[in-house]
């Protein structure tokens, strides 16, 4: 009996080891497949989800996999980072091991952070980003009239447009109330957010401290193969 119990203990380490040995292979290679697939600056960081990994691993489908992408760019646009989840992962064990995989997910949710330096840098002349709030940023600056450079503060509004954030005044302040039919136009200007990796498509965008938070999705998504 107690040879039995050492050999039950030393066969769930051993396990528990492999399965750790495992769920590190598999989350090297998709981290590889995907920065190499999406053209990424870095290496991706990627975690499994869910214990014992080799119960999904057997069957091929994890159920959920995180992965965070740091800073890169697309379309001449900085982004800071990507925070997603891939729900429903397929893939076989073996041939992720042995660098042959055929990787689809079934669906992807996702965060895309654009940093308030990037919005600031897409804005018109003299139109700089202060705050703001869940769904709107306030922006203050300067506009040009009659060739007079002169104050003027605005709420700008976020609108998920194709293929970017279109931020479009709704409340606009010229100092010394000026009337100037066009200051809306004036301070109008759309961010670039396109070719997202994993396929995202923006859905909803928020203001935040660091900037704007995009949420996007997709589905269907293949990895490699």
């Amino acid at each position: 009996m107690r040879k039995l119990l050492v050999f039950l203990i030393l066969l769930a380490i051993v396990l528990a080891i492999l399965d750790r040995v495992a769920v590190a292979g598999v989350q090297r290679e998709i981290a590889r497949q995907i920065e190499a697939r999406y053209d990424l600056n870095a290496t991706p960081t990627v975690e499994v989800q869910g214990i014992p990994f080799l119960t999904q691993a057997i069957f091929g489908r994890y159920d959920e996999i995180t992965i965070s992408m740091g800073a890169f760019s697309r379309d001449n646009v900085r982004l800071s980072r990507i925070e997603a989840r891939l729900l429903g992962v397929n893939a076989q064990l073996n041939d992720l091991l042995a660098s042959q995989a055929k990787i689809t997910v079934d669906e992807v949710i996702g965060t895309v952070v654009i940093s308030k330096q990037t919005v600031d840098a897409r804005a018109p002349k003299g139109i700089k980003v202060e705050g703001g709030g869940d769904d709107s940023l306030r922006v203050s600056g300067t506009i040009n009239v009659r060739n007079v450079r002169v104050p003027v503060t605005a709420t700008m509004r976020l609108e998920v447009v194709r293929g970017g954030i279109r931020l479009r005044p709704t409340d606009v302040k010229v100092a010394g109330g000026i009337p100037v039919p066009d200051a809306a136009s004036m301070i109008s200007w759309t961010v670039p957010v396109k070719d997202l990796p994993l396929n995202l498509k923006i859905t909803k965008v928020r203001s935040t401290a660091e900037g704007l938070a995009v949420e996007a999705t997709a589905k269907d998504v293949p990895l490699k193969g």
